[in-house]
């Protein structure tokens, strides 16, 4: 980290538009452009995630640099992850001009997160970013898996999704999303962002999400259980919500493997995936591997069911219909890209 005499100068509304103009970009809710413009509000951000002097934050989608520059007050290295090449083209020069002195503590990664293998440098130790609406759990928890090194966070998504990572067993809300988030970390809603503050104002709600990361659940052996083959019980269990897990799980194994699994797991063959805790899941995953099946003959239509419940279609459809609020170009899901149900 670079010492200097004075921190970084955010950007206001007015810097937001300046920015715009200057590379010829009109946010419109239609494409999902929203940027953010109160200096506030990317404070309040940094000031959440608990993130010091001695992190390296990943950001991903850092658009015109509102929170790149507000995370510069206080770590000392950010790696920021964009897809645009047009803005991040432009960071670095953004950096230059209003953190002088911190350009080497910005490394600017050209690409779409989904498909983010490795990063530069020291590994990173926080994720802080206004995620891309449309992909926002495939990408958090693709960098979860990808990157142990990162400790804890706090991520910008859309409210409906908020609710759902940070959601607890019995909530209507609780499902894919909420127990594979909890697999790799303790979540918790940190708050709500209102409309004001992005320019154009979008047409629905943003919140926080603060997470720290915990060892995965060891099955009832105390042994770890594989997490492929953790979610895959989890897709399945959420693909038809209205069904019991001892119906639900036959997507998987014959009705004789799943009642036998679900006897050992000490689970209740008439629950429901949205009563069940992460641990149960990791139990009857443990269980069901102990009968002889394999995470990878996992049917299509499981595959399928829970992809859907995944990518939270709904949330996304209305996100696109009343322009979710980012601070930069969506970052579409190319196929093929790692999405949640194998991330």
């Amino acid at each position: 980290m670079t010492d200097t005499s004075a921190g970084p100068s955010l950007l206001g509304p007015a810097e937001v538009r300046q920015l715009a103009d200057e590379l010829d970009l009109r946010p419109t809710k239609q494409r999902g452009q929203n940027f953010v413009i109160d200096p506030n509000t990317v404070r309040r951000i940094v000031r959440e995630s608990g993130v010091g002097a001695d992190d390296v934050v990943v950001e991903v989608g850092p658009g015109l640099g509102s929170l790149t520059l507000a995370l510069l007050e206080v770590v000392g290295r950010v790696v920021a992850i964009e897809l645009d090449d047009v803005l991040a083209g432009r960071l670095p020069r953004t950096i230059a001009e209003r953190a002088p002195g911190r350009e080497d503590d910005v490394v600017v990664v050209l690409s779409d997160a989904l498909r983010v293998t490795e990063l530069p440098g020291p590994a990173p130790t926080a994720l802080v970013a206004n995620l891309p609406y449309n992909v926002s759990v495939p990408v958090l928890l693709h960098l979860l898996a990808l990157l142990p090194s990162l400790e804890r966070g706090l991520v910008m998504v859309q409210a409906e999704v908020a609710d759902r990572l940070a959601a607890r067993p019995g909530s209507k809300v609780y499902g894919v999303p909420s127990v594979k988030a909890a697999w790799f970390a303790d979540v918790r809603r940190a708050g709500a962002i209102g409309r004001n503050v992005f320019w154009p104002a979008p047409n629905v709600d943003s919140g926080l999400v603060a997470w720290e990361r915990r060892d995965p659940p060891l099955g009832p052996s105390g042994s770890p259980v594989e997490r492929e083959a953790v979610f895959a019980v989890v897709d399945a269990a959420f693909a038809q919500r209205r069904k019991a897990l001892r119906g639900a799980l036959r997507a998987l194994a014959p009705a004789e493997q799943v009642d036998a699994a679900l006897a050992a797991a000490g689970v209740d063959p008439l629950a429901r995936g949205e009563s069940l805790v992460v641990e149960d899941f990791v139990a009857v995953a443990e269980a069901l591997v102990g009968t002889g099946w394999s995470a990878t003959a996992r049917s299509g239509k499981a595959r399928r069911a829970a992809r859907d419940e995944g990518r939270d279609k709904a949330a996304q459809d209305k996100a696109a219909q009343d322009g979710a609020p980012q601070d930069k170009h969506s970052q579409e899901k190319s196929p093929g890209s790692p999405g949640e149900e194998n991330a």
